[in-house]
Parts: structure tokens; sequence; C-alpha cells
């Protein structure tokens, strides 16, 4: 009942508090330009590997690479017979039953107006309490064995089908652990002032604990699984804000969490509200907060599309670039010496679904690299 409240006053205050923003006009959705291709060895982009067309980077190397323009969905995205194939469980949670998100939503065809004192910050004032429900599955394994306990990757956007298809042939394989997938829904809406942008964009530990107090300990209950603690057998996923969300859940609990997998990843000024510890959103992660810390135990794929979004709304701070985004992502990465891969995708788009089809068996098994149970790289 607090957050619901602080949630309705934070609301209301950024109304009171700026009179003069709150006679703004509030703004339509602006429509999304068709980004450009962006070519790979543009100044100032990182060195990366050119790939013959149709084939992935290694499984046992960092760095970065270039896939070539065609994708073709890899073998291991097609069930196969034969192949042990998990059972995929599949439940609902409502926002009455969160402590941690109440539940807000941006009026529909209404989007934010730029605060004309600070470009970079966007203000909305047609987000409201809002209750919803999300969908939760949950994918164990044929190979898990009744009380043992289990590593876990758990994914935004859910239900992730294509996540489970791969883990049937990669957990036969035995390219990643035999493990338990939590793919996720989020709670409606997109970028700022909706429920999914304040889950998956704001940047805290919040959304984490959100997992871990109020979606683990369900499906445990559920489905009689044990979920490793061990923060090096937790992994997290997701595209677009879905992917910062998972580096941001890392990043803020690392004692939790120590792989992160990402495809078109915002790491954008996408954050709202508004916070002046991390003014410009998950921009900040290769702006201050990856250059200016101690390195973390996280190992981090991540891809990106030459023709991903740019500057999809009305701030054009500079800080709407999803490649010139992941490139610094790479280029901030590398200088502090973590283990990440980091894939540019000719001829594709923002988490493009070809490109997934033809990658995700390669990422989850870099990103599982080391793990104990998993067969060395091929």
């Amino acid at each position: 009942m607090l957050l619901r409240v602080s949630i309705a006053m934070l609301i209301g205050l950024m109304a009171g508090l700026m009179p003069a923003m709150a006679q703004l006009p509030v703004a339509a959705r602006p429509e999304r330009p068709t980004p450009p291709a962006r070519d790979p060895h543009t100044a100032g982009y990182v060195a990366a590997r050119e790939l013959p067309d149709g084939l992935n980077a290694p499984t046992d190397a960092d760095g970065n690479y270039i896939l070539g323009p065609t994708h073709t969905p890899a073998p291991e995205m097609t069930a196969k017979p034969g192949v042990p194939r998990g059972t995929v469980y599949e439940f609902t949670m409502s926002s009455a039953d969160s402590r941690i998100y109440p539940g807000i939503a941006r009026d529909a065809n209404t989007f934010g107006t730029p605060d004309p004192r600070h470009p970079a910050r966007l203000v909305v004032t047609t987000s409201h309490p809002a209750p919803y429900t999300r969908r939760v599955a949950v994918y164990v394994p044929q190979q898990y064995v009744p009380g043992t306990i289990a590593p876990f990757i758990v994914g935004a956007d859910g239900p992730d089908r294509m996540l489970f298809t791969a883990l049937d042939s990669l957990i036969a394989e035995h390219r990643v652990p035999v493990m338990i997938a939590i793919s996720i829904g989020n709670g409606g809406g997109d970028a700022q002032g909706s429920e999914r942008g304040l889950e998956y964009d704001t940047m805290s530990g919040r959304y984490a604990e959100f997992v871990g107090r109020e979606v683990l300990p369900l499906v445990e209950q559920k489905y009689h699984v044990r979920l490793t603690k061990d923060p090096d057998g937790r992994a997290t996923m997701g595209g677009s804000s879905g992917g910062s969300c998972a580096l941001i859940m890392a990043w803020y609990h690392p004692e939790w969490y120590h792989r992160v997998l990402t495809y078109s990843g915002t790491y954008v000024n996408q954050q709202w509200p508004y916070n002046p510890q991390t003014p410009h959103g998950a921009w900040e992660f290769h702006e201050h907060l990856i250059p200016e810390s101690p390195a973390k135990p996280i190992r981090l794929w991540m891809e990106v599309g030459d023709r991903d979004l740019l500057n999809p709304n009305v701030m054009r701070d500079g800080m709407h670039d999803w490649v010139a985004a992941n490139e610094d992502m790479a280029r901030v990465l590398a200088a502090k010496g973590y283990h990440y891969q980091f894939v540019f995708a000719r001829n594709a788009g923002h988490v493009d679904h070809a490109v997934r089809e033809q990658t995700l068996p390669e990422a989850l098994e870099y990103l599982w690299q080391g793990y104990p149970g998993t067969a060395p790289a091929r």
C-alpha cells in the first residue's frame, strides 16, 4: 500500500512542483522513422572481426564480431525427434498481489514532452496508478532431477518459446547446464510513464528484488524446483528495454546474477521518473558507471542490428542511438577487462527475430562457458 501511495504521490508532485511543465501540451507517441543502416566500420565504433556470411561468433572467445546479412535459423531452433523436451508451465501474477509494483499506466495515444530547461529529461503528465496482470512461463527440462538445486535464467518480455526450444537441444548436447528458465511478462505499456518502462528502465535493484522476492519463491513452490543461490549459476536475458533490465539486475545485484544476454539493449536515456544519481538512465552504463567503477563479476553477450533504433522520440538529446550505445558498451567493457562478446548484425532491425533465431544457441553457450556440467566449447 505504501508503494501504491508513493507512486501516486510522485506523479502528483511532478505536476504540482513543476507547474510550467504541467502546462506543456501532451504529445502523441511520435512515429519512429526508419533507421538508416549503420556501417560497423564507422569511425569511433569498436574494431570487430568480420564473419563469413551465415556464421556465428565462436562460443569460446571474447571480443567484437560482425555477422553477415543472411540470417538462417540455427538447427537448434527446430524441435527434433528424440531430443528430450522440457515441460513449460504458466501462471498469472496480478498487480494486486505485488508490494513492489502496484501498477501504473500512461494514457493511450500520449507520450511526453521534453523539459524546456533540461532537454535530456522527459516530462510525462499522463501516467497514473493502474492495475495489470502478467504471465510467467517456467521451463523445466526433462533432465532435471526433482529436489536438486539447479541453475536458471530469467528472461524479460515472456513467455519466450524460442528460448525453451533452444534449451532443449543445448541441454541434450551438454552445451549448457541442466537449467530452469523463468520467462516473465512485463506489466504493460512501453517507455516512460508505463509499467514496463518503470520495471525495465529504472536504474536500481528494484526489478531484481521483485523477481527475487515475488517471482522465484512462487516458481519453487508451484513446480517443486530448487533454484541455486550461487550467482554464477544465475543468468538474465532480454531484448530492448528488457535487455538493459537484464544488465541492471546484475549490475545492482551482482551477488545474485553473473551472466547477462541482451539483444538491442536499450542502453539509452529512457529512465523515468528522473533520478539525479543516474540522470541519463541506462546511457550512464557506458558514460560513467562501467568506466568509473571497479569491474564486476559479470559475463555479457550482447547484439545490435545495423538498422537498430535511432532517436525514436521527441527528445533528440543525442542519447537515443541504440547502435552507438551498444558500440560504446563494447568499448568500455573491453577497457575494463570484462568477459563479453559483442555481435553487430548486418541487415538487422531492433531485436531482430531472424538474428535471434540464428544466434541464440551460440549466445547461450557463450554465456554459460565455464559453468560445471557444460562440455568444452566446440
